[in-house]
């Protein structure tokens, strides 16, 4: 333990070194390094997905010099610091968690992110409204997979995987029938979206993160779109000039890799 509060103690001297005595880390605000930590975010997720230990260390890193950072910024006009975060977190992790630190008794994990919601919407100043806590800002397909999520943990959700996959039929008959009036993009486009809501639904029920699923396919997609764009190039064919047939031949090779 020592060992640990040491380290995290050398950083944050260096932070201090860095905030007092750097060009670009005195010029920094709360503002300012808002688009580097969802870079950084971003990175860290790219790590996790090529399940690189080693990496996913450096970006950890990355991740707690940010949070010190703005801890460090805050700290100059006494709003808080670090130690105000700290306890805030480890006041809440507390009081989220009854079955550890208090008398309620859980089955399963279920029962522990039911309690969760529930538990929040009692906090002072906490969430208003069960999906007031899911950030505005969230791309959008990791938004819709954290609002079933919450709504769920309050009861509102479908009973069987087989319920959730006839919507989703039901709203693709949908779609399609607005597509073959052509007359409304709006409407399209409001069939879409909730074609893409009900197959996020219908992936929680399969216990699959869509994220993660279409992340996989969108790896999948690259590499055989390159293998093939290299074939073509072995054969001095720009991909732009070639026939779909063409390209078909070097997609279905790829396909078998």
């Amino acid at each position: 333990m020592n060992e640990k509060l040491a380290a995290f103690e050398r950083l944050l001297n260096i932070m201090d070194d860095l905030r007092e005595k750097c060009p670009w880390d005195k010029k920094q605000t709360i503002e300012s390094l808002r688009h580097l930590t969802i870079e950084e975010t971003y990175e860290l997720s790219d790590a996790i997905l090529k399940n690189d230990m080693n990496e996913l260390k450096k970006e950890l890193g990355d991740i707690m010099l940010h949070i010190v950072f703005y801890a460090r910024i805050a700290s100059e006009t006494k709003e808080f610091d670090i130690a105000d975060v700290m306890n805030s977190l480890c006041e809440k992790l507390i009081f989220r968690h009854p079955h550890i630190y208090g008398d309620v008794k859980v089955q399963d994990e279920n029962e522990v992110k039911q309690n969760w919601e529930k538990i929040k919407q009692k906090e002072k100043g906490g969430n208003k409204t069960v999906l007031s806590g899911v950030p505005d800002s969230m791309p959008a397909l990791l938004k819709a997979y954290r609002i079933q999520e919450k709504a769920r943990a309050v009861g509102f959700d479908w009973e069987k995987p087989e319920q959730v996959f006839e919507k989703v039929q039901e709203e693709i008959s949908e779609l399609n029938s607005e597509v073959k009036k052509q007359d409304n993009l709006t409407k399209i486009e409001d069939e879409f979206g909730d074609v893409l809501f009900s197959l996020i639904n219908y992936a929680r029920f399969l216990n699959v993160n869509p994220e993660d699923a279409l992340e996989k396919t969108n790896k999948k997609f690259i590499k055989r779109f390159t293998y093939m764009e290299q074939k073509l190039k072995e054969q001095n064919k720009q991909i732009g000039d070639c026939t779909l047939a063409e390209m078909d031949v070097y997609w279905n090779e790829a396909k078998k890799l």
